[in-house]
């Protein structure tokens, strides 16, 4: 299915950069697997959830969880996360119907929101409607970047879309939209009322769509570049980017504190920004053979392989050679296993068999989630075993 100009998923890009839906066009998709293993995510948990709403006959879900199982990404723990998702989902639902008998659930849910958007479209994952709540839910099987619900603006353009074609079966003053991203072990959850929400539509979402759908306005580079197709070549994050050239790393030491917290604030988007360009730069030399001044295309380094590791094995043995020799062994590591085994079996019978250390302190800005590290604390703890001697 084509995707709209303004998608919901690039809004809080081109509701920040208007002329950046237009320019994106020139680009291709190459989001590539990580793109293709969450749709097979999201097919896998709408059938489970199916399943457990009675929708599907146990042929047809058999049939269907065969073609996904098949797809060479899925695997034991990919299950096992579309398992708990749908779980959420059912105990989202059930609370809804505990105080509205009547509550419905829609899954993969097309929605028109040509109302702000210029023909703009999008599809929700769940939508569960009752009195008074709307609730919104997205999965994420991203596990590069978490992804919080609070003012996100793809879930509003969906609760705007929801509300369009549902609000006369229910009166609904509240939406409750909700993030789902398990890889990252995150559920963030959102509310704001309806009232504010279509205040936010009519004053900015509808202007700055309407640009945006025309190219108009400016450039503004921002955290919101990261999936910009065009980020690679846009004049404007590279200036953006290029602010950091003003410090004189060499001479880091004469920064004074805030410098370097802004330093730090942008070095992770800055190093992004250098890899986008230099993985278009490769892309453009490898699929249309573009020449860049001072550069040329060459082979990479490669190493040795087997062309047959049982014909090696084979040849090995039968020269004498003792399979003790030929081979090693070695213990899954702890993500490998759980992925082989499942996650549900692996925790029922490793839990007691694995531990978690302490992890590497890392500066992390403030918005960060995750509690503040103790260094005193830490510091008591590396040497509680110490024994102390005269």
């Amino acid at each position: 299915m084509p995707h709209a100009v303004l998608s919901p998923s690039g809004a809080s890009r081109w509701l920040s950069c208007t002329p950046s839906a237009r320019l994106e066009q020139q680009f291709p998709d190459r989001s590539g697997q990580a793109a293709a293993e969450g749709t097979l995510a999201h097919a896998l948990s709408e059938l489970i959830i199916k399943e457990k709403l009675g929708n599907v006959a146990k042929v047809a879900f058999k049939r269907a969880f065969d073609v996904i199982a098949k797809n060479d990404l899925y695997d034991n723990a990919m299950l096992d996360h579309a398992e708990e998702y749908a779980t959420f989902v059912m105990e989202r639902l059930a609370e809804a119907q505990a105080h509205t008998r009547d509550a419905i659930i829609f899954l993969e849910q097309k929605l028109n929101l040509t109302d702000y958007v210029p023909e703009g479209f999008g599809t929700g994952d769940v939508i569960i409607i009752a009195n008074s709540v709307l609730d919104i839910i997205d999965l994420k099987y991203g596990k590069g970047v978490p992804v919080f619900a609070d003012n996100n603006k793809q879930m509003m353009l969906y609760a705007l879309g929801a509300l369009r074609e549902y609000d006369f079966m229910y009166d609904i003053d509240t939406v409750r939209m909700t993030i789902y991203q398990p890889r990252l072990d995150t559920i963030s959850t959102w509310e704001i009322p309806v009232i504010e929400l279509r205040e936010w539509a009519e004053t900015e979402l509808k202007p700055r769509a309407e640009m945006a759908f025309k190219g108009e306005g400016e450039f503004v580079a921002g955290k919101h570049c990261q999936f910009c197709k065009a980020k690679a070549v846009c004049k404007a994050n590279a200036d953006h980017q290029l602010v950091l050239a003003q410090f004189d790393f060499k001479q880091a030491v004469l920064l004074n504190d805030q410098e370097i917290a802004d330093i730090l604030d942008r070095a992770k988007d800055f190093t992004n920004w250098l890899t986008a360009v230099t993985d278009y730069a490769l892309a453009e030399a490898i699929d249309n053979n573009k020449k860049w001044p001072g550069y040329k295309l060459v082979e990479g380094r490669s190493n040795r392989k087997y062309l047959d590791e049982t014909s090696v094995a084979n040849k090995l043995t039968s020269s004498g050679f003792d399979e003790e020799v030929i081979y090693s062994k070695k213990l899954l590591d702890i993500t490998a296993m759980e992925k082989e085994i499942g996650k549900a079996e692996f925790n029922k019978l490793l839990a007691d068999l694995t531990i978690k250390p302490p992890g590497k302190p890392t500066l992390v800005p403030n918005s960060d989630k995750r509690p503040e590290f103790n260094t005193e604390e830490a510091a008591q703890a590396d040497f509680k075993d110490v024994v102390v001697t005269e």
